[in-house]
């Protein structure tokens, strides 16, 4: 009996683990919330919904390796609103960025050869934020969809767009930050003659030691004055 009773309390706690993660399915261009997987590169975890823990695999990237070929590019306009629906609440605390990749040819957004250098640039991001008395809050917790406005000065071509949420609920030991992410396909017409950077390239955006991946966010240090967000600084057009 009690054997039946540990069973069931792990099955629960295993069912309890599993709904709090996410991926993220459905590209939104401007009001609309497009379909599960038509312009977001199926991941890895579709069913298992598993993060991403080691920074330097090449999951890293979009986290999957042989869907390119079978998700459809979306069409958008530099100066509206693009973003990703999760398909649960984004429960664990952390940080959300997006990120940007020109794809040349514009066939190669269905390759998987495709934005694998130092091509990404980071066009938004959503820290958690720090007072001295608040403490550290994370306004993006609860919520199930993020995005941006494409800059207008954004060129007109075809890119990848990462959208990434690194969890830090057990990021207070090396690889212990969990990485959810999704790259979608689009094309940006009407663009600019903006020159978007600082590139970098996934992997080797990230080494897992920043100060805003490898955080305990529940004993922080008494001289903490602040989160530092990983990566490049924001391009904003």
């Amino acid at each position: 009996m009690v054997s039946l009773k540990l069973s069931a309390a792990l099955a629960t706690l295993a069912a309890h683990l599993v709904s709090a993660h996410y991926t993220f399915p459905q590209l939104i261009t401007g009001t609309t919330i497009t379909n599960v997987w038509q312009y977001v590169r199926m991941t890895e975890n579709y069913d298992s919904q598993g993060p991403v823990t080691d920074v330097t695999t090449q999951e890293i990237r979009c986290y999957e390796t042989t869907t390119a070929n079978v998700t459809s590019t979306a069409t958008v306009a530099a100066g509206s609103y693009l973003g990703v629906q999760a398909d649960n609440t984004i429960y664990h605390p952390g940080y959300l960025s997006i990120y940007m990749s020109p794809i040349t040819p514009a066939t190669a957004a269905t390759s998987e050869s495709a934005a694998t250098g130092a091509t990404w640039f980071k066009v938004y991001q959503d820290p958690p934020v720090w007072t001295a008395s608040t403490g550290l809050t994370f306004p993006s917790q609860t919520i199930t969809s993020f995005g941006f406005t494409i800059p207008k000065t954004l060129p007109t071509g075809t890119y990848l767009v990462r959208f990434e949420q690194i969890a830090l609920h057990v990021a207070s030991t090396f690889q212990g930050a969990q990485f959810y992410i999704g790259c979608g396909q689009v094309t940006v017409t009407g663009g600019g003659s903006g020159k978007p950077g600082p590139l970098v390239a996934f992997p080797g955006a990230y080494t897992g030691y920043e100060p805003g991946i490898l955080i305990n966010i529940y004993n922080l240090p008494a001289n903490y004055t602040g989160y530092t967000s990983p990566g490049p600084a924001v391009w904003t057009g």
